[in-house]
């Protein structure tokens, strides 16, 4: 399987949707008043024209750094790419030694966006993410490039976010010291050792600028997080919505 994340941004001004030039619109502008979509649920109709009222989104918004190497965890890496540019956050998706289709850890290749190398001159980015899966983290983790960008988006207080065995990268390369982060059970020792943290057993945990997650289960939740962290908390509901999500 080979996926292509591919960017969109809109612009929503007075009650008509204006897309940009080679951005496909969001989730919700294709909802059309058809034969297809009159069997529509009036909650999925209502939540969908809300958001078309109410989400204000243009180029110059939030941006995200998605950091992807071989092995990563797809759902960890897909998913959180998804809600955020669901939610006009424009992410890019970096591959660590190119822009070549990285293979993740259960055989899906991504295409990135750019090379970590291009990526990384053109930020700053309101966040920086990680995602897990083996040997994904690890290749973060030993890679001089990702501590450099990770340096620089902590010395700035930009949010840092990292999923299941991601945050063992900021281990690695000294990030966070001292805050409260959470892992993939299977790599709780591994970051406690040095005791440079506080453990915590939460889905989704935010001390400061970092928010930490467990694993492919909680993708949602940590997305939804990093979303209500950047846009608030009444996009972040937009979004989650025709999610259909188990509350």
């Amino acid at each position: 399987m080979l996926i292509r994340l591919i960017n969109f941004r809109v612009e929503h001004t007075k009650g008509d949707l204006l897309t940009r030039s080679g951005n496909p619109p969001p989730f919700d502008a294709s909802f059309q008043s058809t034969p297809e979509s009159r069997g529509t649920p009036p909650e999925v109709k209502a939540s969908l024209l809300l958001q078309r009222r109410n989400i204000k989104l243009t180029m110059a918004g939030k941006r995200a750094l998605v950091i992807l190497s071989k092995g990563a965890e797809e759902m960890e890496t897909v998913i959180p790419v998804d809600i955020m540019r669901r939610a006009g956050i424009t992410v890019t998706v970096a591959g660590l030694t190119g822009k070549d289709p990285v293979q993740c850890s259960r055989n899906v290749v991504i295409c990135p966006d750019a090379s970590l190398e291009e990526a990384s001159k053109q930020g700053p980015y309101d966040v920086v993410l990680l995602p897990g899966g083996m040997p994904g983290a690890q290749n973060l983790a030993e890679s001089p490039a990702v501590k450099e960008v990770l340096q620089d988006q902590d010395g700035r207080k930009g949010l840092i976010a990292a999923i299941c065995a991601g945050p063992t990268a900021l281990l690695a390369h000294g990030i966070g010291y001292g805050s409260t982060v959470t892992t993939h059970p299977a790599m709780k020792e591994k970051m406690m050792a040095g005791d440079h943290y506080k453990y915590s057993e939460a889905r989704v945990q935010k001390d400061g600028h970092y928010i930490t997650s467990r694993g492919p289960g909680t993708s949602f939740e940590f997305a939804l997080s990093i979303v209500e962290e950047l846009m608030g908390a009444e996009v972040a509901a937009q979004v989650k919505a025709p999610l259909i999500m188990k509350d």
